[in-house]
């Protein structure tokens, strides 16, 4: 039996709602809505327009793989089709996320995404749902590999290289503070590797945030990160200089992760003290606010981004 449609007044309460994962993507916020209802229709016709756009496939299937009805509703569009490699991805990272909430056994999960990417050979996505599984369940070896299967189908893959960024972040906190640690050498040679046009340049930024909130987390670091020297020595200074000079030239306002890089860019500005820069960001930003790296490494991530951009737009 499929699961029972959501209270009516859903809707009305994710409305209300601060971070949406959705970010700008209105179709992705239309197929969700439909899911909610048991239309997987609609998320079918939403992936098979959005084809091998791998970023933006990886930013729709995770989005509605976070909802509570999304494994049912997916098994439901299997039973009428059972060769769609789109409801398999779809169930695959749904299960994932069930896995991470501790309701789901992790080894069953695995399974159930290797099937996916059984169906679909060239598409990254069940193997990011894999890589989301083991940056928080497994072992260096698994994290190392699985993101060689991602990036073998698509080098750039934004999502992926986040991932492991976070996950670098947290190797060797013990130690405190370390300008030479790995993270930042991996988000460099990322950064050096991808295309003159790739988000991913803006990856050393996300870097520097990722391990400030590793920092932060085991004591090496004031617990608000503007008070923090973490953005203001020279080498943090040169990161972030260069990554906004690069955004203020890129062409491509179409990614659909680019909101994501946008915030930590002016996170990082508003650490830095560079209100004006700041302001850039947040002109461009609007309302789509993302939890991280504003909630860093402990606090309500939007009253932090909402004062923020007051300060940095002028109107407190």
């Amino acid at each position: 039996m499929p699961p029972p449609p959501p209270p009516l007044g859903r809707a009305r309460k994710r409305a209300a709602q601060a971070f949406d994962e959705a970010l700008d993507d209105a179709e992705l916020v239309a197929a969700r809505a439909a899911l909610a209802q048991g239309r997987w229709q609609n998320t079918r016709s939403l992936l098979v327009r959005t084809g091998e756009d791998w970023d933006l496939r990886g930013h729709r299937v995770t989005v509605l793989a976070r909802e509570s009805y999304s494994a049912a509703w997916a098994r439901e569009w299997l039973l009428a089709e059972p060769d769609s490699g789109d409801a398999s991805v779809l169930l695959a990272l749904a299960q994932v996320r069930r896995a991470l909430g501790g309701k789901e056994k992790p080894a069953r999960v695995r399974d159930t995404c290797l099937k996916a990417a059984d169906l679909v050979p060239a598409d990254p996505t069940p193997w990011l749902g894999l890589l989301l599984l083991e940056c928080a369940e497994g072992a260096e070896g698994d994290v190392v590999r699985i993101f060689e299967q991602v990036r073998t189908r698509y080098a750039d893959h934004h999502h992926a290289h986040h991932l492991v960024v976070a996950w670098l972040a947290e190797r060797r906190v013990e130690a405190g503070p370390d300008p030479l640690h790995e993270v930042y050498d991996f988000a460099n040679w990322a950064a050096e590797q991808a295309p003159a046009d790739s988000p991913l340049a803006i990856l050393p930024v996300i870097a520097h945030a990722e391990r400030y909130r590793a920092l932060a987390a085991a004591g090496h670091e004031p617990a608000d990160p503007v008070a923090s020297g973490h953005w203001v020595g020279r080498r943090a200074r040169q990161v972030m200089k260069a990554a906004f000079d690069w955004w203020l030239e890129w062409e491509h306002e179409d990614h659909p992760r680019r909101l994501v890089d946008l915030n930590f860019l002016a996170h990082a500005k508003v650490c830095e003290g560079r209100g004006a820069e700041a302001a850039a960001l947040f002109h461009r930003i609007g309302e789509h606010v993302t939890p991280a790296p504003w909630s860093y490494p402990d606090r309500d991530g939007v009253t932090v981004f909402r004062t923020a951009r007051a300060a940095a737009l002028g109107t407190t």
